[in-house]
């Protein structure tokens, strides 16, 4: 394959993905909750309890930031926090019930779009599709 091609494969894709994302994250079940906090509760959904300054890093944030999306979480009874088991300058934030619920039904929301997206497609697409996620999810392993 030449350069150009592989540029130009490499552009259609990223903007695709970029597209595909945006219109999952328009699937959002509650326009209160910003993108921002969504992302902070999703990331505590994957990688469990952090102290806030882990939290910021993993979301490439600045911590004072991510204290302000930590107590309107906090606020909205989607977080909570705990005190460091060993530390004790530190937190622990987590997700409540309430938060693992939002999450849940986020995924849920998304889902569905994408199921019944994927309704449209011919068999044969569906296959294409099965075997390009293979290929991404490798490439974002990498």
């Amino acid at each position: 394959m030449s350069d150009i091609s592989e540029r130009t494969l490499g552009s259609r894709l990223r903007l695709a993905v970029v597209r595909l994302n945006r219109r999952l994250r328009a699937q959002s079940t509650d326009s209160t909750i910003t993108l921002t906090q969504l992302s902070a509760l999703f990331c505590l959904y994957k990688a469990g309890s952090m102290t806030p300054g882990e939290l910021a890093a993993t979301e490439g944030v600045q911590p004072p930031s991510m204290t302000r999306v930590i107590a309107a979480l906090e606020t909205a009874g989607l977080m909570a926090r705990r005190a460091h088991p060993t530390d004790g300058r530190q937190a622990i934030v987590e997700l409540t019930e309430a938060g693992r619920a939002r999450i849940d039904e986020e995924v849920s929301a998304r889902e569905r779009w994408l199921d019944h997206q994927l309704a449209g497609l011919t068999d044969e697409e569906r296959e294409v599709l099965s075997e390009a996620a293979e290929i991404i999810d490798r490439l974002a392993r990498r």
